[in-house]
């Protein structure tokens, strides 16, 4: 479904329920966008999805901007908390398709283990790392995590080569992050009947930001 569209029917859901009361209590489902700004200003956005949509958005004010910055595999300790972006595999381990290291101050963001909306069946956990070793013979040069969560845990395998990031305050920095060019991820909501954006991650001079 276009990201336009998505946006359009969250609210249609929301202002058609049956019951006012649950109506005035629903908020508009959020969507993400992520893509390339093609054109920004003080007010406005447009961005142009991964998949080739172009998509119109508000920039409010006080939209959240966090500048997502590379590391690599060796930032990842024990006892780190980290999101990782990844793909079930039949033995049961989730393989890595990204790695996000939580800057102490975000500890226990989002904790848990959920679907992931990157790939049809990818998933999200958001946990401690409680373990890591080498990776087995079949993934040279890589990571096992034993990742721990209230009332859960998964074992995760990060290939050599998998994005590894964290992130930072960019409200401060919007002049140099929020341009043309730039490579965000952005989650929008439908306010007032506009699309608009809630919250930005974007990479400096390029870099793409793998969630």
């Amino acid at each position: 479904m276009m990201k336009a569209q998505q946006l359009a029917i969250s609210i249609v859901i929301a202002a058609t329920s049956a019951l006012p009361l649950v109506a005035a209590a629903q908020a508009p489902a959020q969507v993400r966008v992520r893509g390339v700004i093609e054109r920004v200003d003080a007010n406005s956005m447009v961005v142009k999805d991964r998949s080739g949509e172009v998509v119109t958005l508000v920039r409010p004010a006080d939209m959240s901007v966090s500048e997502v910055v590379p590391l690599t595999m060796a930032d990842i300790k024990a006892d780190s908390f980290v999101g990782a972006g990844s793909m079930p595999q039949p033995d049961g381990t989730q393989r890595a398709m990204e790695i996000v290291v939580f800057p102490e101050s975000a500890r226990g963001t989002g904790e848990g283990f959920r679907p992931w909306d990157y790939l049809p069946e990818s998933t999200m956990t958001n946990a401690t790392v409680s373990t890591l070793s080498t990776a087995p013979a079949s993934v040279p040069g890589g990571q096992k995590l034993l990742l721990k969560y209230k009332g859960g845990e998964q074992t995760v395998i990060v290939p050599a080569g998998t994005p590894v990031v964290t992130f930072r305050p960019g409200n401060q920095d919007q002049a140099a992050l929020v341009v043309p060019g730039a490579k965000v991820v952005i989650t929008a909501q439908e306010k007032e009947g506009k699309p608009t954006a809630l919250r930005m991650l974007v990479g400096r001079n390029g870099f793409q930001p793998p969630m």
